[in-house]
């Protein structure tokens, strides 16, 4: 880290502080600090090999700090106040939006970084999640996106096609519910994150968007036509509050006949995960009983005539304003190259290459990553490619490529952040869950919005 010497203003959404800013050297000085969201034990045992090969090729130090997403904000506000910022941070691209706004974040040397690698390489969702007033603010390394698990015995039992948009979800979900057997496990809380991320992915494949050139557009009708599906689904979900992990427990106990989930819940459906384990009756005699009986949905329509899309979250490297910008730039590309499919055994099952190769056209991370050890069963050692086949890989790379989220790459990402972090759609979801019309739930959300809007200035 390197100290602020020039002044610079500052603030993290409504917080301002003073911070420096010097300018940048041409050359490193042999040390970095990394900021990584991947904080469990298991998690930075993984990545700490992967850093130790980077200072051995490059002789970079590296001082990794876990820091949980939730506290990386104001952290980093608090250290450019002091003049003594983080080199690397691995983050979302709503960081990368506020971060942005604020000047808090290097808007060169991603380009620079991307230019070095090829950015035919990269997908071009990822890149434009993180491209701000048309620059890049952050390099990008993976994702997670939502998927829609479904029981493909009881699709088959009820005479009912493997689904392929959002009204089709709603005539399963409503079809499928009966006495013990909710229709499918979605976000049902108000006020809660699972359900924020909910509403967002079922209101995006209808065409649906937060806003259209700071116009506040939630109000609109595709907007109005999502809500409606969202309330039938919450109906079909059973008269109980459902967060996240009450949804993965309805499913994994065979309580649920779909699931709304990340990536992340593909080791969970196979047995590996011993936090969270199958319980569903068959599952006694068969740990595999879910996974052979679960396909998975990854984009899809609002009804079936729209582009498909999924809802998806990357991680992103960012170096913040002030840092040593040569020696991270030398670390974003190793963390991107040699060190990229090892790196990403962190967490394999929500960490989805969106850098499938190493030239344009190739598969090379991708194709190793399909075959990492996922879950966190120490007594099984298996991959994605292994449990699932071939099929689920493709549709998650695929799904990669076409991640979509309110406002990202364009001027009202912050406005998104802000909607986002706040939940101040989940919140006003409750009158939705209550059966008040969905018209009238859309005004409200805007006026909400544009509160929101109004308080950025």
């Amino acid at each position: 880290m390197r100290t602020m010497t020039t002044c610079m203003a500052a603030s993290m959404l409504l917080l301002a502080v003073s911070a420096c800013s010097p300018e940048e050297s041409e050359e490193g000085d042999g040390s970095i600090v990394f900021w990584t969201p991947y904080t469990t034990p298991e998690r930075i045992a993984i990545q700490q090999p992967v850093i130790d090969a980077f200072t051995e090729a490059t002789g970079i130090e590296v001082e990794m700090v876990p820091l949980e997403p939730q506290q990386a904000g104001q952290t980093l506000v608090t250290s450019a106040a002091s003049g003594d910022v983080p080199d690397v941070i691995a983050h979302s691209p709503s960081s990368t939006a506020a971060w942005a706004a604020q000047g808090l974040l290097d808007d060169e040397a991603p380009q620079e970084i991307v230019d070095s690698l090829g950015e035919d390489t990269f997908s071009r969702a990822a890149l434009d999640m993180v491209t701000i007033d048309g620059a890049l603010h952050a390099v990008p390394s993976d994702g997670w996106g939502h998927t829609i698990a479904y029981r493909t015995d009881l699709f088959e039992d009820a005479g009912l096609e493997p689904p392929r948009s959002v009204a089709d979800l709603v005539a399963a979900a409503e079809t499928l519910q009966a006495d013990g057997m909710a229709g499918i496990a979605i976000g049902t809380t108000p006020g809660d994150v699972y359900t924020q991320e909910g509403i967002e992915s079922m209101l995006l494949p209808f065409g649906c968007r937060l806003a259209v050139d700071g116009e506040v557009a939630i109000d609109s009708p595709e907007c109005v036509d999502g809500l409606a599906h969202y309330q039938r689904l919450a109906d079909a979900a059973g008269s109980a509050q459902m967060n996240v992990d009450a949804a993965r427990a309805a499913y994994l106990s065979g309580s649920a006949a779909m699931l709304l989930f990340s990536s992340h819940i593909v080791d969970e459906i196979a047995g590996l995960d011993v936090d969270n384990p199958v319980s569903c009756p068959e599952c006694a005699d068969d740990p595999r009983y879910l996974a052979e009986n679960t396909a998975f949905l990854t984009t899809f329509t609002g009804n079936g005539t729209e582009e498909p899309v999924e809802y998806g979250q990357t991680t992103n490297y960012g170096i913040p304003t002030g840092a040593n910008v040569e020696d991270a730039k030398s670390f974003i590309e190793f963390m991107l190259s040699e060190g990229y499919v090892d790196n990403l055994a962190s967490a394999t099952e929500g960490r989805i290459p969106v850098r499938p190769g190493p030239e344009a056209g190739s598969t090379e991370y991708l194709d190793a990553w399909s075959e990492l050890r996922f879950g966190n069963d120490d007594s099984q050692d298996l991959s994605i490619a292994e449990v699932y086949g071939p099929e689920l890989v493709d549709r998650l790379a695929a799904g990669a490529e076409e991640f979509t989220r309110w406002g990202w790459g364009t001027d009202d990402a912050e406005l998104a952040g802000i909607v986002f972090s706040q939940t101040i759609l989940a919140t006003e979801a409750e009158a939705l869950f209550d059966g008040a019309p969905p018209a009238e739930v859309a005004a409200s959300m805007a006026e909400a919005v544009e509160a929101a809007q109004q308080d950025l200035g």
